[in-house]
Protein backbone atom coordinates (compact mmCIF):
# COMPACT_ATOMS: atom_id res chain seq x y z
CA UNK A 1 0.00 0.00 0.00
CA UNK A 2 1.35 3.40 -0.97
CA UNK A 3 2.23 5.68 1.94
CA UNK A 4 1.16 9.35 1.89
CA UNK A 5 2.93 12.12 3.78
CA UNK A 6 3.60 15.87 3.69
CA UNK A 7 6.83 17.82 3.86
CA UNK A 8 7.67 21.51 4.12
CA UNK A 9 11.08 20.95 2.53
CA UNK A 10 12.11 22.79 -0.62
CA UNK A 11 11.40 20.94 -3.86
CA UNK A 12 15.10 20.68 -4.64
CA UNK A 13 16.24 19.71 -1.14
CA UNK A 14 13.99 16.69 -0.55
CA UNK A 15 15.66 13.39 -1.38
CA UNK A 16 13.44 11.35 -3.71
CA UNK A 17 13.56 9.20 -6.82
CA UNK A 18 11.53 11.75 -8.74
CA UNK A 19 10.15 15.25 -8.34
CA UNK A 20 6.81 16.08 -9.97
CA UNK A 21 5.93 19.58 -11.14
CA UNK A 22 2.93 20.94 -13.01
CA UNK A 23 2.96 22.65 -16.40
CA UNK A 24 0.13 24.20 -18.38
CA UNK A 25 -0.77 25.62 -21.78
CA UNK A 26 -0.44 29.39 -21.68
CA UNK A 27 -1.49 31.87 -24.39
CA UNK A 28 2.12 32.08 -25.59
CA UNK A 29 3.24 28.53 -24.92
CA UNK A 30 4.08 26.31 -22.00
CA UNK A 31 4.11 27.80 -18.50
CA UNK A 32 5.34 26.25 -15.26
CA UNK A 33 2.64 26.07 -12.57
CA UNK A 34 3.11 27.42 -9.04
CA UNK A 35 4.83 25.07 -6.61
CA UNK A 36 7.90 24.58 -8.80
CA UNK A 37 9.63 27.93 -8.17
CA UNK A 38 12.70 26.31 -6.66
CA UNK A 39 12.99 24.00 -9.65
CA UNK A 40 12.70 26.91 -12.08
CA UNK A 41 15.47 28.70 -10.19
CA UNK A 42 17.67 25.60 -10.29
CA UNK A 43 17.25 25.56 -14.08
CA UNK A 44 18.33 29.22 -14.11
CA UNK A 45 14.91 30.29 -15.35
CA UNK A 46 15.09 28.16 -18.48
CA UNK A 47 12.87 25.25 -17.40
CA UNK A 48 9.95 26.20 -19.66
CA UNK A 49 12.30 26.50 -22.66
CA UNK A 50 13.89 23.12 -21.92
CA UNK A 51 10.51 21.42 -21.64
CA UNK A 52 9.27 23.05 -24.83
CA UNK A 53 12.37 21.77 -26.63
CA UNK A 54 11.51 18.27 -25.37
CA UNK A 55 8.04 18.59 -26.90
CA UNK A 56 6.03 19.41 -23.78
CA UNK A 57 2.92 21.55 -24.28
CA UNK A 58 1.22 21.39 -20.88
CA UNK A 59 -1.75 19.44 -22.25
CA UNK A 60 -3.80 17.42 -19.79
CA UNK A 61 -2.43 13.89 -19.40
CA UNK A 62 1.00 14.76 -20.76
CA UNK A 63 4.07 13.56 -18.82
CA UNK A 64 7.62 14.55 -19.78
CA UNK A 65 10.74 13.37 -17.95
CA UNK A 66 14.05 15.23 -17.73
CA UNK A 67 17.17 14.92 -15.55
CA UNK A 68 17.03 16.88 -12.32
CA UNK A 69 19.16 20.06 -12.22
CA UNK A 70 22.45 20.27 -10.38
CA UNK A 71 21.97 20.56 -6.65
CA UNK A 72 18.59 18.81 -6.55
CA UNK A 73 18.31 15.77 -4.29
CA UNK A 74 15.93 14.03 -6.73
CA UNK A 75 17.43 12.32 -9.76
CA UNK A 76 14.51 12.97 -12.10
CA UNK A 77 11.97 15.71 -12.77
CA UNK A 78 8.57 14.79 -14.21
CA UNK A 79 6.47 17.58 -15.71
CA UNK A 80 2.78 16.70 -15.87
CA UNK A 81 0.24 18.63 -17.90
CA UNK A 82 -2.61 20.47 -16.18
CA UNK A 83 -4.32 21.65 -19.36
CA UNK A 84 -5.12 25.32 -19.89
CA UNK A 85 -3.25 27.67 -17.59
CA UNK A 86 -5.40 28.97 -14.74
CA UNK A 87 -5.64 32.64 -13.87
CA UNK A 88 -6.01 31.71 -10.21
CA UNK A 89 -6.05 28.32 -8.52
CA UNK A 90 -6.24 25.11 -10.53
CA UNK A 91 -9.37 23.02 -10.17
CA UNK A 92 -9.43 19.97 -7.92
CA UNK A 93 -10.11 17.60 -10.81
CA UNK A 94 -7.17 18.94 -12.81
CA UNK A 95 -4.94 18.37 -9.78
CA UNK A 96 -6.30 14.86 -9.21
CA UNK A 97 -5.71 13.89 -12.84
CA UNK A 98 -2.19 15.35 -12.89
CA UNK A 99 -1.21 13.56 -9.67
CA UNK A 100 -2.71 10.33 -10.98
CA UNK A 101 -0.82 10.63 -14.25
CA UNK A 102 2.42 11.20 -12.33
CA UNK A 103 1.85 8.19 -10.07
CA UNK A 104 1.14 5.89 -13.02
CA UNK A 105 4.11 7.19 -15.00
CA UNK A 106 6.51 6.73 -12.08
CA UNK A 107 5.48 3.18 -11.16
CA UNK A 108 8.53 1.33 -9.87
CA UNK A 109 9.79 4.34 -7.87
CA UNK A 110 10.22 4.10 -4.13
CA UNK A 111 9.73 7.75 -3.24
CA UNK A 112 8.11 10.51 -5.28
CA UNK A 113 7.77 14.17 -4.27
CA UNK A 114 4.78 16.12 -5.59
CA UNK A 115 5.35 19.86 -6.06
CA UNK A 116 2.03 20.59 -7.74
CA UNK A 117 0.10 23.87 -7.28
CA UNK A 118 -1.71 22.92 -4.07
CA UNK A 119 -2.00 25.49 -1.28
CA UNK A 120 -5.44 25.07 0.31
CA UNK A 121 -6.50 21.94 2.17
CA UNK A 122 -8.91 21.05 -0.63
CA UNK A 123 -6.12 21.31 -3.21
CA UNK A 124 -3.78 19.21 -1.09
CA UNK A 125 -6.48 16.59 -0.68
CA UNK A 126 -7.07 16.53 -4.43
CA UNK A 127 -3.37 15.92 -5.14
CA UNK A 128 -3.13 13.25 -2.44
CA UNK A 129 -6.26 11.44 -3.60
CA UNK A 130 -5.32 11.59 -7.28
CA UNK A 131 -1.84 10.34 -6.51
CA UNK A 132 -3.06 7.47 -4.36
CA UNK A 133 -5.65 6.41 -6.94
CA UNK A 134 -3.02 6.66 -9.65
CA UNK A 135 -0.78 4.16 -7.86
CA UNK A 136 -3.48 1.49 -8.10
CA UNK A 137 -2.68 -1.75 -9.86
CA UNK A 138 -4.27 -5.19 -9.66
CA UNK A 139 -1.79 -8.00 -9.93
CA UNK A 140 -3.34 -10.75 -7.82
CA UNK A 141 -3.27 -13.29 -10.63
CA UNK A 142 0.07 -12.43 -12.26
CA UNK A 143 3.26 -14.35 -11.55
CA UNK A 144 5.27 -11.20 -12.19
CA UNK A 145 4.21 -7.59 -11.91
CA UNK A 146 6.09 -5.37 -14.37
CA UNK A 147 6.49 -2.41 -12.02
CA UNK A 148 5.44 -2.06 -8.41
CA UNK A 149 3.31 0.95 -7.49
CA UNK A 150 5.10 4.00 -6.07
CA UNK A 151 5.91 3.11 -2.46
CA UNK A 152 5.67 6.62 -1.00
CA UNK A 153 4.16 9.89 -2.17
CA UNK A 154 5.34 13.05 -0.40
CA UNK A 155 3.32 16.22 -0.89
CA UNK A 156 5.36 19.40 -0.66
CA UNK A 157 3.39 22.08 1.20
CA UNK A 158 4.00 25.48 2.73
CA UNK A 159 4.98 25.56 6.38
CA UNK A 160 1.99 27.78 7.10
CA UNK A 161 -1.02 25.50 6.90
CA UNK A 162 0.93 22.26 7.16
CA UNK A 163 -1.37 21.04 9.96
CA UNK A 164 -4.41 21.40 7.69
CA UNK A 165 -2.44 19.74 4.90
CA UNK A 166 -1.74 16.70 7.07
CA UNK A 167 -5.45 16.39 7.90
CA UNK A 168 -6.30 16.68 4.21
CA UNK A 169 -3.86 13.90 3.36
CA UNK A 170 -5.33 11.65 6.05
CA UNK A 171 -8.80 12.25 4.66
CA UNK A 172 -7.58 11.47 1.13
CA UNK A 173 -6.00 8.25 2.40
CA UNK A 174 -9.28 7.08 3.96
CA UNK A 175 -11.28 7.71 0.79
CA UNK A 176 -8.60 6.55 -1.64
CA UNK A 177 -7.86 3.32 0.19
CA UNK A 178 -11.54 2.41 0.29
CA UNK A 179 -11.92 3.26 -3.40
CA UNK A 180 -9.00 0.97 -4.15
CA UNK A 181 -10.66 -1.72 -2.02
CA UNK A 182 -13.75 -1.36 -4.22
CA UNK A 183 -11.58 -1.61 -7.33
CA UNK A 184 -10.02 -4.81 -6.02
CA UNK A 185 -13.46 -6.32 -5.47
CA UNK A 186 -14.60 -5.42 -8.99
CA UNK A 187 -11.41 -6.80 -10.55
CA UNK A 188 -11.41 -10.07 -8.61
CA UNK A 189 -12.27 -13.09 -10.75
CA UNK A 190 -15.80 -14.42 -10.21
CA UNK A 191 -14.52 -17.89 -9.34
CA UNK A 192 -12.98 -16.24 -6.26
CA UNK A 193 -15.55 -13.56 -5.48
CA UNK A 194 -19.01 -14.97 -4.95
CA UNK A 195 -21.80 -13.94 -2.55
CA UNK A 196 -20.38 -15.95 0.35
CA UNK A 197 -16.79 -14.70 -0.04
CA UNK A 198 -17.95 -11.10 -0.55
CA UNK A 199 -19.95 -11.36 2.67
CA UNK A 200 -16.86 -12.69 4.47
CA UNK A 201 -14.84 -9.69 3.24
CA UNK A 202 -17.52 -7.37 4.61
CA UNK A 203 -17.43 -9.19 7.95
CA UNK A 204 -13.65 -8.87 8.15
CA UNK A 205 -13.84 -5.14 7.39
CA UNK A 206 -16.54 -4.73 10.00
CA UNK A 207 -14.34 -6.34 12.60
CA UNK A 208 -11.37 -4.20 11.60
CA UNK A 209 -13.23 -0.89 11.65
CA UNK A 210 -15.88 -1.44 14.31
CA UNK A 211 -18.90 -1.74 12.02
CA UNK A 212 -21.94 -3.89 12.71
CA UNK A 213 -22.33 -6.53 10.00
CA UNK A 214 -25.29 -8.87 9.57
CA UNK A 215 -25.41 -11.58 6.91
CA UNK A 216 -28.57 -13.34 5.75
CA UNK A 217 -27.71 -16.63 4.07
CA UNK A 218 -30.00 -18.57 1.75
CA UNK A 219 -31.92 -20.14 4.65
CA UNK A 220 -32.51 -16.80 6.34
CA UNK A 221 -33.50 -15.25 3.01
CA UNK A 222 -36.04 -18.01 2.41
CA UNK A 223 -37.44 -17.65 5.92
CA UNK A 224 -37.70 -13.88 5.47
CA UNK A 225 -39.39 -14.06 2.09
CA UNK A 226 -36.69 -12.39 -0.03
CA UNK A 227 -38.03 -13.78 -3.30
CA UNK A 228 -36.13 -11.38 -5.55
CA UNK A 229 -32.65 -12.19 -4.26
CA UNK A 230 -33.45 -15.89 -4.04
CA UNK A 231 -35.01 -15.91 -7.50
CA UNK A 232 -31.85 -14.53 -9.06
CA UNK A 233 -29.46 -16.74 -7.11
CA UNK A 234 -31.37 -20.02 -7.26
CA UNK A 235 -29.65 -21.18 -10.45
CA UNK A 236 -26.14 -20.94 -9.04
CA UNK A 237 -24.07 -23.35 -6.98
CA UNK A 238 -23.07 -20.25 -4.97
CA UNK A 239 -26.14 -19.22 -2.96
CA UNK A 240 -27.09 -15.56 -2.45
CA UNK A 241 -26.58 -13.29 0.53
CA UNK A 242 -28.00 -10.03 1.85
CA UNK A 243 -25.39 -8.17 3.86
CA UNK A 244 -26.05 -5.20 6.14
CA UNK A 245 -23.03 -3.07 7.09
CA UNK A 246 -23.97 -0.38 9.60
CA UNK A 247 -22.07 2.64 10.89
CA UNK A 248 -23.65 4.68 13.66
CA UNK A 249 -22.45 7.88 15.29
CA UNK A 250 -23.68 8.86 18.77
CA UNK A 251 -24.27 12.47 17.66
CA UNK A 252 -25.95 11.65 14.35
CA UNK A 253 -29.14 13.54 13.51
CA UNK A 254 -29.79 11.83 10.18
CA UNK A 255 -29.57 8.36 8.70
CA UNK A 256 -28.78 7.21 5.19
CA UNK A 257 -29.25 3.85 3.49
CA UNK A 258 -27.00 2.96 0.54
CA UNK A 259 -28.21 -0.09 -1.39
CA UNK A 260 -25.86 -1.83 -3.82
CA UNK A 261 -26.46 -4.32 -6.61
CA UNK A 262 -24.03 -7.18 -6.07
CA UNK A 263 -24.30 -9.67 -8.92
CA UNK A 264 -20.89 -11.30 -8.57
CA UNK A 265 -21.25 -12.76 -12.05
CA UNK A 266 -24.05 -12.15 -14.51
CA UNK A 267 -24.43 -14.71 -17.27
CA UNK A 268 -27.94 -13.46 -17.95
CA UNK A 269 -29.41 -16.65 -16.53
CA UNK A 270 -31.77 -18.57 -18.82
CA UNK A 271 -31.95 -15.37 -20.92
CA UNK A 272 -28.27 -15.98 -21.62
CA UNK A 273 -26.06 -13.12 -22.73
CA UNK A 274 -24.46 -13.60 -26.17
CA UNK A 275 -20.71 -13.94 -26.65
CA UNK A 276 -19.04 -10.56 -26.42
CA UNK A 277 -21.37 -9.37 -23.68
CA UNK A 278 -20.45 -11.60 -20.74
CA UNK A 279 -16.65 -11.41 -20.53
CA UNK A 280 -16.63 -8.46 -18.11
CA UNK A 281 -19.70 -9.40 -16.12
CA UNK A 282 -17.65 -9.89 -12.97
CA UNK A 283 -18.11 -6.11 -12.65
CA UNK A 284 -21.86 -6.42 -12.07
CA UNK A 285 -21.28 -6.13 -8.34
CA UNK A 286 -19.69 -2.66 -8.62
CA UNK A 287 -22.70 -1.04 -6.94
CA UNK A 288 -22.33 -3.25 -3.87
CA UNK A 289 -18.59 -2.55 -3.82
CA UNK A 290 -19.30 1.20 -3.96
CA UNK A 291 -21.78 1.31 -1.08
CA UNK A 292 -19.55 -0.98 0.99
CA UNK A 293 -16.52 1.26 0.43
CA UNK A 294 -18.57 4.37 1.20
CA UNK A 295 -19.76 3.15 4.60
CA UNK A 296 -16.25 2.08 5.62
CA UNK A 297 -14.93 5.47 4.53
CA UNK A 298 -17.67 7.20 6.53
CA UNK A 299 -16.54 5.30 9.62
CA UNK A 300 -12.88 6.11 9.03
CA UNK A 301 -13.74 9.78 8.63
CA UNK A 302 -15.92 9.77 11.75
CA UNK A 303 -18.86 11.45 10.01
CA UNK A 304 -21.70 12.49 12.31
CA UNK A 305 -24.36 10.62 10.37
CA UNK A 306 -25.66 7.06 10.49
CA UNK A 307 -24.92 5.18 7.26
CA UNK A 308 -26.01 1.66 6.42
CA UNK A 309 -24.92 -0.25 3.34
CA UNK A 310 -27.10 -3.06 2.02
CA UNK A 311 -25.26 -5.47 -0.28
CA UNK A 312 -27.68 -7.53 -2.38
CA UNK A 313 -25.41 -10.39 -3.47
CA UNK A 314 -26.22 -13.15 -5.95
CA UNK A 315 -24.75 -14.98 -8.92
CA UNK A 316 -27.02 -15.13 -11.98
CA UNK A 317 -26.46 -18.47 -13.68
CA UNK A 318 -28.45 -20.84 -15.94
CA UNK A 319 -29.19 -24.33 -14.65
CA UNK A 320 -32.00 -26.78 -14.12
CA UNK A 321 -32.96 -24.91 -10.96
CA UNK A 322 -32.71 -21.39 -12.40
CA UNK A 323 -35.62 -18.99 -12.60
CA UNK A 324 -37.32 -19.18 -16.02
CA UNK A 325 -38.87 -16.43 -18.11
CA UNK A 326 -42.53 -16.61 -17.13
CA UNK A 327 -41.88 -17.48 -13.48
CA UNK A 328 -43.51 -15.30 -10.81
CA UNK A 329 -41.52 -14.23 -7.76
CA UNK A 330 -43.01 -13.06 -4.49
CA UNK A 331 -40.75 -10.23 -3.39
CA UNK A 332 -39.84 -9.15 0.12
CA UNK A 333 -42.80 -7.11 1.29
CA UNK A 334 -45.36 -9.15 -0.65
CA UNK A 335 -45.48 -7.77 -4.21
CA UNK A 336 -45.31 -10.27 -7.05
CA UNK A 337 -43.17 -9.91 -10.16
CA UNK A 338 -43.45 -11.78 -13.44
CA UNK A 339 -39.96 -12.44 -14.76
CA UNK A 340 -39.99 -11.81 -18.50
CA UNK A 341 -36.22 -11.64 -18.85
CA UNK A 342 -33.82 -13.24 -16.39
CA UNK A 343 -31.10 -10.84 -17.55
CA UNK A 344 -33.04 -8.00 -15.92
CA UNK A 345 -32.00 -9.44 -12.57
CA UNK A 346 -30.36 -6.47 -10.86
CA UNK A 347 -33.67 -4.74 -10.24
CA UNK A 348 -34.97 -7.90 -8.55
CA UNK A 349 -32.22 -8.09 -5.92
CA UNK A 350 -32.31 -4.32 -5.41
CA UNK A 351 -36.07 -4.33 -4.89
CA UNK A 352 -35.82 -6.73 -1.96
CA UNK A 353 -32.97 -4.73 -0.43
CA UNK A 354 -34.77 -1.39 -0.89
CA UNK A 355 -37.84 -2.64 0.91
CA UNK A 356 -35.71 -4.03 3.75
CA UNK A 357 -33.71 -0.80 3.99
CA UNK A 358 -36.92 1.21 4.09
CA UNK A 359 -38.14 -0.69 7.15
CA UNK A 360 -35.48 1.12 9.18
CA UNK A 361 -36.93 4.49 8.10
CA UNK A 362 -33.78 6.23 6.86
CA UNK A 363 -34.00 9.86 5.79
CA UNK A 364 -32.76 8.96 2.31
CA UNK A 365 -32.21 5.74 0.35
CA UNK A 366 -29.68 5.82 -2.50
CA UNK A 367 -29.22 2.69 -4.58
CA UNK A 368 -26.19 2.19 -6.81
CA UNK A 369 -26.09 -0.33 -9.64
CA UNK A 370 -24.57 -1.30 -12.95
CA UNK A 371 -28.17 -1.69 -13.95
CA UNK A 372 -28.79 -1.17 -17.66
CA UNK A 373 -27.00 -1.15 -20.98
CA UNK A 374 -29.57 1.44 -22.00
CA UNK A 375 -27.92 3.96 -19.66
CA UNK A 376 -24.56 3.36 -21.34
CA UNK A 377 -26.17 3.98 -24.73
CA UNK A 378 -27.71 7.20 -23.40
CA UNK A 379 -24.77 8.66 -21.47
CA UNK A 380 -21.63 6.84 -22.61
CA UNK A 381 -18.96 5.15 -20.53
CA UNK A 382 -17.93 8.01 -18.24
CA UNK A 383 -21.23 9.39 -16.96
CA UNK A 384 -23.73 7.81 -14.59
CA UNK A 385 -27.46 8.54 -14.56
CA UNK A 386 -29.27 9.98 -11.54
CA UNK A 387 -32.98 9.34 -10.97
CA UNK A 388 -35.05 10.14 -7.90
CA UNK A 389 -38.59 10.46 -6.58
CA UNK A 390 -37.68 13.95 -5.40
CA UNK A 391 -36.33 16.57 -7.81
CA UNK A 392 -34.35 18.39 -5.12
CA UNK A 393 -32.61 15.14 -4.12
CA UNK A 394 -31.80 14.36 -7.76
CA UNK A 395 -30.32 17.83 -8.21
CA UNK A 396 -28.35 17.55 -4.99
CA UNK A 397 -26.78 14.23 -5.99
CA UNK A 398 -25.96 15.51 -9.47
CA UNK A 399 -24.27 18.59 -8.01
CA UNK A 400 -22.49 16.51 -5.37
CA UNK A 401 -21.06 14.25 -8.05
CA UNK A 402 -19.81 17.26 -10.00
CA UNK A 403 -18.22 18.74 -6.89
CA UNK A 404 -16.06 15.63 -6.38
CA UNK A 405 -15.17 15.16 -10.05
CA UNK A 406 -17.63 12.43 -11.04
CA UNK A 407 -19.63 12.94 -14.22
CA UNK A 408 -23.38 12.38 -13.85
CA UNK A 409 -26.58 13.47 -15.51
CA UNK A 410 -30.12 13.87 -14.09
CA UNK A 411 -32.61 11.55 -15.76
CA UNK A 412 -36.44 11.56 -15.59
CA UNK A 413 -38.89 8.93 -14.44
CA UNK A 414 -41.67 9.38 -17.03
CA UNK A 415 -45.02 8.09 -15.79
CA UNK A 416 -46.02 6.90 -19.26
CA UNK A 417 -43.21 4.32 -19.27
CA UNK A 418 -44.70 2.66 -16.20
CA UNK A 419 -47.68 1.34 -18.15
CA UNK A 420 -45.98 -1.59 -19.88
CA UNK A 421 -44.43 -2.73 -16.62
CA UNK A 422 -47.68 -2.91 -14.64
CA UNK A 423 -49.72 -4.65 -17.33
CA UNK A 424 -48.69 -8.18 -16.35
CA UNK A 425 -51.74 -10.44 -16.49
CA UNK A 426 -50.46 -12.72 -13.72
CA UNK A 427 -48.51 -10.52 -11.26
CA UNK A 428 -48.40 -7.05 -9.76
CA UNK A 429 -45.48 -6.11 -11.98
CA UNK A 430 -43.31 -7.41 -14.79
CA UNK A 431 -39.55 -6.98 -14.59
CA UNK A 432 -39.56 -5.54 -18.13
CA UNK A 433 -41.45 -2.73 -19.81
CA UNK A 434 -41.04 -0.76 -23.00
CA UNK A 435 -37.76 -1.38 -24.81
CA UNK A 436 -37.12 2.28 -25.57
CA UNK A 437 -36.01 4.12 -22.45
CA UNK A 438 -34.96 0.89 -20.75
CA UNK A 439 -32.79 2.67 -18.17
CA UNK A 440 -35.75 4.78 -17.10
CA UNK A 441 -38.05 1.75 -16.97
CA UNK A 442 -35.59 0.09 -14.57
CA UNK A 443 -35.71 3.16 -12.35
CA UNK A 444 -39.50 3.15 -12.40
CA UNK A 445 -39.48 -0.52 -11.38
CA UNK A 446 -37.31 0.23 -8.36
CA UNK A 447 -39.52 3.15 -7.38
CA UNK A 448 -42.40 0.69 -6.95
CA UNK A 449 -40.59 -0.73 -3.92
CA UNK A 450 -39.86 2.54 -2.14
CA UNK A 451 -42.08 3.19 0.87
CA UNK A 452 -44.39 6.17 0.54
CA UNK A 453 -42.83 9.30 1.99
CA UNK A 454 -39.26 8.00 1.71
CA UNK A 455 -36.78 10.04 -0.30
CA UNK A 456 -35.03 7.76 -2.78
CA UNK A 457 -32.49 8.08 -5.57
CA UNK A 458 -31.02 5.65 -8.08
CA UNK A 459 -27.54 5.89 -9.58
CA UNK A 460 -27.05 3.77 -12.70
CA UNK A 461 -23.26 3.43 -12.97
CA UNK A 462 -23.25 0.87 -15.81
CA UNK A 463 -21.07 3.13 -17.97
CA UNK A 464 -18.26 4.37 -15.69
CA UNK A 465 -18.00 1.42 -13.27
CA UNK A 466 -15.58 -0.59 -15.43
CA UNK A 467 -13.04 0.99 -17.77
CA UNK A 468 -12.35 -1.23 -20.77
CA UNK A 469 -10.18 1.42 -22.38
CA UNK A 470 -6.68 2.63 -21.60
CA UNK A 471 -5.89 4.12 -18.18
CA UNK A 472 -5.86 7.90 -17.89
CA UNK A 473 -5.28 10.33 -15.06
CA UNK A 474 -6.15 8.50 -11.86
CA UNK A 475 -8.52 6.08 -13.64
CA UNK A 476 -7.11 2.58 -14.20
CA UNK A 477 -8.17 -0.08 -16.63
CA UNK A 478 -10.85 -2.25 -14.99
CA UNK A 479 -12.78 -1.32 -11.86
CA UNK A 480 -12.96 2.40 -11.17
CA UNK A 481 -14.87 2.70 -7.84
CA UNK A 482 -17.50 4.87 -9.52
CA UNK A 483 -19.91 6.67 -7.15
CA UNK A 484 -17.85 6.15 -3.98
CA UNK A 485 -16.74 9.79 -3.80
CA UNK A 486 -20.28 10.98 -4.50
CA UNK A 487 -21.70 8.85 -1.69
CA UNK A 488 -19.04 9.92 0.81
CA UNK A 489 -19.53 13.63 0.03
CA UNK A 490 -23.31 13.17 0.21
CA UNK A 491 -22.89 11.63 3.68
CA UNK A 492 -20.56 14.46 4.71
CA UNK A 493 -23.02 17.10 3.58
CA UNK A 494 -25.86 15.31 5.35
CA UNK A 495 -23.81 15.23 8.55
CA UNK A 496 -23.25 18.98 8.17
CA UNK A 497 -27.00 19.54 7.88
CA UNK A 498 -26.94 20.50 4.22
Amino acid sequence: MTALSVSTSSAVSLRADALVIGVAKGPKGLVVAPGAEAVVEAFEGKLADVLTTLGATGAEGEAVKLPAPAGAKASLVLAVGLGAAAEGAYGAEELRKAAGTAARTLAGSKKVALALPAVSADEVEAVALGGLLGTYSFGSYKAEVAKAPVAELVLLVERKGSKDAKAAVERAAAIGEEMNRARDLVNTAPNDLNPKSFAAIAQAAGKEHGLKVEVLDEKALAKGGFGGILGVGVGSANPPRLVKVAYTHPKAKASLAFVGKGITYDSGGISLKPAGHNETMKCDMAGAAAVFAAVVAAKRLGLQVNVTAWLALAENMPSGSATRPGDVLRMYGGKTVEVLNTDAEGRLVLADAIVRAGEEQPDVIVDVATLTGAMVLALGTRTFGVMANDEALRTRLHETAGAVGEASWPMPLPADLRKGMVESTVADLANMGERMGGGLVAGLFLQEFVAEGTAWAHLDIAGPAFNEGAPSGYTPKGGTASAVRTLVRFAEDTAAGK
